[in-house]
């Protein structure tokens, strides 16, 4: 198979996908006699890199495979194709995300401890509900509490390929800055974001108190 074609094969299963394909997806599109060596198909993705070097979208590798996104600093522009905005999340959201990013696996109680306040069951429903937390074992110690960590679908959703691309904590400067990012939804047009604004308090004055199961 000729370089072009394979490369046009890859462009248009990325594109039609809608979502990241792994080297192993990309490969079974094509039948036994047909399919390329993976250096082949390799070649095609940085060919299809440099093709988009200078243009509005990009192929980028994040941890479920490969996508063609549009670039994050268009982002102003772009978030005025759909009508409806995307959730605002609080700070509480955004620290506890950070915290569970960083520090994992972390359990609730422990998360609770540095940040001085109870979270709000709102919070962990809201950031499991996205698919970016999940339990991935329990603390040995009354109570066993669930230890949450980051999935795939976070990494895929900030464009991260793997936690080691994480930003160094003292580039964390604003949380609220996060927010903008999210306006763009990189993996996902606004109008499938929830539409109600995430509302927990930022004093977290009414959070209710975290259950005990869930407290190292």
């Amino acid at each position: 198979m000729e370089q072009q074609q394979l490369k046009n094969i890859v462009e248009a299963a990325l594109l039609a996908a809608g979502r990241p394909m792994s080297i192993e997806q990309l490969l079974g599109l094509f039948g036994d006699s047909e399919r390329p060596e993976r250096a082949d198909l390799r070649a095609a993705l940085d060919a299809l890199q440099e093709d988009y070097a200078e243009r509005g979208i990009q192929l980028k590798e994040v941890a479920s495979g490969w996508r063609i996104q549009v670039r994050e600093e268009l982002s102003n522009w772009l978030s005025r194709l759909w009508q409806d905005r995307p959730a605002r999340y609080s700070r509480a959201l955004l620290e506890t995300l950070a915290l569970i990013a960083y520090r994992q696996p972390i359990t609730r109680g422990e998360i609770e401890d540095i940040r001085g306040v109870s979270v709000s069951s709102n919070i962990m429903r809201t950031l499991m509900e996205r698919g970016w937390v999940r339990i991935v074992g329990h603390r040995d110690v009354p109570g066993r509490p669930g230890m949450y960590a980051t999935t795939r679908e976070f990494l895929d959703y900030f464009g991260l390929k793997r936690l080691e691309d994480l930003p160094p904590l003292a580039e964390i400067r604003d949380l609220d800055s996060i927010n903008v990012e999210l306006d763009l939804g990189l993996a996902e047009p606004a109008s499938e974001l929830p539409q109600e604004e995430v509302a927990e308090d930022e004093e977290e004055a009414h959070a209710e108190p975290a259950e005990d199961a869930d407290r190292a």
